[in-house]
């Protein structure tokens, strides 16, 4: 391509370039082409462009090290950012094609699996829209988390192979010798251009390892765990519930760590910095505690090759890395064995000592040391000690830390502590898959949002305008005919564009409550079965993978298939009601989901969820929220006022003070609600153990009888209670569009690009 490839682009001469490419990659026409001959010409057009783009630059930089980037299909995102997507269509319609065929055929990077992988892709997203300088840092995982298969109402996990010879990835020269304990690897690094919305490409680096060997995988997802030459990026969070899949994880952190560190020390080198005023240069966000390492192994490069004391090393790093808490959750913070440390990381196990030394000469307080009277390493401690910003990534979430769950640290380092409310980027979870509502508010309030979502509330001047309201309810139906085509191609199930649209995609985890949606659902089926029947026919749908090893999740969604084939096969119900569990939910099912849903379920339990960012896609589409007082949930309620959300369930101060008194006794409204005893006994009912699994239904009910961790029957009439009047207030149309309205111009706070924004301002400081 030539130097005038951008200019010639960008003044609207696509066809031309369009039409030269195509010749040379296949002989023919833009029109003889085929779908997929065309993706891969526009692929390389795009990157072409890309590479003649300005690479944003500054004298410090950012780095964000996560495990997870669940960054989506690439094509369409990028040509909007690159401002050329809507000519590319024309040119493209104007040939018999269209790029929504395009974007079906690019495979979708498996990368990350839910909020925390596609809010580090936000963000990239955003630091590159800002003009700031940063990279990614992660791993380049062949077969990602796993591809969902349902079999026998049963999630099945099989690889997801996504890799193409031509793709958005670019080998690079980089390569480094990376030692554990008893082997050593050389690693490769691989990059993806992030383009900004009109402004210049950073970069997300993902090193892999050439030994790599998919042949491995045997049966599922399963492979020697203990072949760590050939194994070691063939999965994203490999099954943990033995030693060896603890070990895989923490020799994949270590690579990605170590990779990141030896590669931000070559780019101090080549800018010629100097190593100890690394700070002055460098700021690294390690997201969540997976990065954890990377403290100590910077600390140990220092001292054993930069000839750096002990104290300075420390105070250097010490300077440089910052840490985003994501959970409150036990589980998600690392808490390693010292002996498996010693065993993958050896010569990282001095350096942690000696970290955990200093804090204990310091303070005597056993929640604050780094390694604990069971010889365990906390990944977290390490990060608040030793790292200059501590951020919750809502405003009651960044409250429980410092009142609660970091307590004892925030008394120790006050200053180090402040709240980064997560956002999403618009032009993905907007501009991209809602064109539809994009053009309508481009025709109400020009195109000003783009660049500042503020200016959504532009929007609002409409609040009693019948026209605009009808205008965005029209979009919500086309939004919904489209889902439907797509899932009866999908999932082979014919769903009613006119019934309400109940959506819960996310994780499948039991502090997320996908299990008192499904009791919800089971007593609406009872209740149609006795003749109760809705105003208007519901469609509930429901998006989510479950964690291999994680059998509670598993056999929540056994039960709602199961679910699934007796209410859609049943003459009396399946008119007024229909469930879908769709398979392999992504990235790209969600763009297709969220714009058309009605509901929006966020029904996590209070404290349980720091932020959320679902959440804020639904809203942006003009879902309306059903949630508890959660995460950004709570900030979702200030913004549009009670009017326009529909809250419910206990306080976060009411389950923190039941988890501190042990109290809570979930047999206790089994007993005393015939409503929660109707629809928990049903999971074991002859109606659906005459098509599930007994072992599953049993244990699955008995978790909720017994233990209920999360709390699930403490909220669920009221859940029930509330959701009902919900689908009451849909039949008042006026007031729901107003509502669908209001959470659309109020959303523009929840842009990722105000998130990155703040993280500059108070944390990065790049310019």
């Amino acid at each position: 391509m030539s130097e005038n490839l951008e200019k010639t682009l960008l003044t609207q001469n696509v066809e031309a370039e369009l039409k030269k490419q195509v010749q040379a990659d296949h002989g023919k026409s833009i029109a003889d082409c085929t779908d997929r001959e065309l993706y891969l010409s526009v692929l390389k057009l795009t990157k072409d462009l890309i590479k003649s783009s300005t690479v944003n630059a500054g004298e410090k930089k950012v780095y964000y090290i996560s495990m997870e980037f669940l960054i989506g299909k690439l094509l369409s995102n990028n040509l909007i950012n690159l401002g050329i997507y809507e000519k590319l269509d024309e040119v493209l319609k104007a040939n018999g094609h269209s790029l929504a065929a395009l974007e079906e055929i690019e495979p979708e990077p498996s990368l990350g699996n839910g909020g925390l992988g596609r809010l580090a892709a936000c963000f990239l997203d955003s630091i590159a829209t800002l003009g700031l300088p940063g990279d990614g840092i992660g791993l380049n995982y062949h077969f990602g988390l796993f591809k969902q298969v349902f079999q026998n109402h049963a999630q099945t996990e099989q690889p997801n192979d996504w890799i193409e010879d031509q793709s958005w990835l670019t080998k690079t020269d980089v390569t480094y010798e990376i030692p554990f304990g008893d082997c050593k690897v050389i690693s490769r690094m691989y990059d993806i251009d992030v383009v900004g919305y009109e402004n210049g490409v950073n970069k997300l680096h993902l090193f892999d390892v050439e030994t790599v060997d998919e042949s491995l995988v045997r049966q599922g997802i399963s492979f020697d765990k203990t072949a760590i030459a050939k194994n070691l990026t063939l999965f994203l969070y490999p099954d943990d519930s033995d030693a060896a899949g603890n070990l895989l994880r923490i020799y994949q952190e270590y690579f990605m760590v170590s990779n990141g560190a030896r590669l931000i020390l070559q780019e101090m080198k080549e800018k010629k910095y100097d190593l100890h005023e690394l700070y002055k240069h460098v700021a690294i966000q390690i997201n969540d505690t997976h990065p954890t390492m990377v403290i100590p192994e910077l600390i140990r490069i220092l001292v054993e090759e930069k000839n750096f004391a002990m104290e300075e090393a420390i105070e250097v790093v010490s300077k440089t890395c910052a840490y985003t808490n994501h959970t409150i959750l036990a589980e998600a913070l690392e808490k390693w064995p010292l002996s498996y440390l010693e065993k993958v990381v050896p010569q990282l196990v001095p350096y942690i000592q000696e970290l955990h030394k200093r804090i204990a000469a310091k303070y005597t307080d056993p929640k604050v040391q780094i390694i604990d009277d069971q010889d365990r390493v906390h990944m977290a401690h390490i990060d608040i000690h030793y790292g200059y910003s501590i951020n919750g990534v809502a405003a009651i979430h960044t409250e429980i830390l410092k009142n609660s769950e970091l307590n004892a640290f925030y008394k120790l380092y006050p200053e180090k502590f402040n709240n980064k409310t997560n956002g999403i980027t618009f032009r993905r979870w907007l501009v991209s898959c809602n064109h539809e509502l994009t053009a309508l508010l481009k025709e109400k309030i020009g195109d000003d949002f783009l660049k500042n979502a503020d200016a959504l509330e532009g929007l609002l001047k409409y609040k009693e305008d019948a026209q605009t309201l009808d205008q965005i309810e029209a979009v919500k139906r086309t939004k919904k005919e489209q889902l439907c085509a797509y899932i009866k191609e999908k999932e082979g199930v014919e769903l009613d564009p006119d019934s309400i649209f109940d959506i819960q995609s996310k994780r499948l985890h039991e502090y997320k409550r996908q299990q008192m949606n499904a009791l919800y659902i089971i007593h609406k089926y009872l209740e149609i079965k006795r003749g109760t029947k809705p105003v208007r026919p519901l469609t509930f749908l429901f998006g989510a993978k479950a964690a291999p090893a994680y059998i509670i999740a598993q056999d929540i969604i056994h039960l709602l298939l199961c679910m699934q084939e007796i209410i859609n096969n049943d003459p009396e119900v399946s008119p007024y009601m229909k469930l879908v569990f769709v398979e392999n939910y992504n990235v790209s099912y969600a763009e297709k989901m969220i714009p058309a849903c009605d509901i929006s379920e966020q029904i996590s339990l209070a404290s349980k969820e720091a932020s959320g960012t679902g959440n804020m896609k639904f809203m942006l589409n003009g879902a309306v929220t059903l949630g508890t007082a959660d995460g950004a949930n709570v900030e979702i309620a200030q913004l549009v006022g009670k009017d326009n959300i529909f809250e419910f369930g206990v306080s976060s101060d009411e389950v923190i003070e039941h988890y501190a008194k042990g109290d809570y006794v979930s047999r206790a409204y089994y007993r005393g609600s015939k409503t929660i005893r109707e629809a928990v006994d049903f999971i074991i009912s002859a109606q659906l153990l005459k098509i599930g699994d007994r072992t599953r239904l049993m244990r699955l009910r008995n978790e909720l009888m017994n233990k209920d961790w999360f709390m699930t029957l403490i909220d669920l009439e009221e859940y029930i209670k509330v959701k009902d009047g919900m689908f009451a207030a849909y039949e008042d149309r006026d007031r729901w569009k107003r509502m669908m309205l209001v959470n659309i111009a109020k959303a523009g706070f929840f842009s990722s690009d105000r998130t990155i924004a703040e993280y500059n301002r108070d944390i990065w400081k790049l310019s």
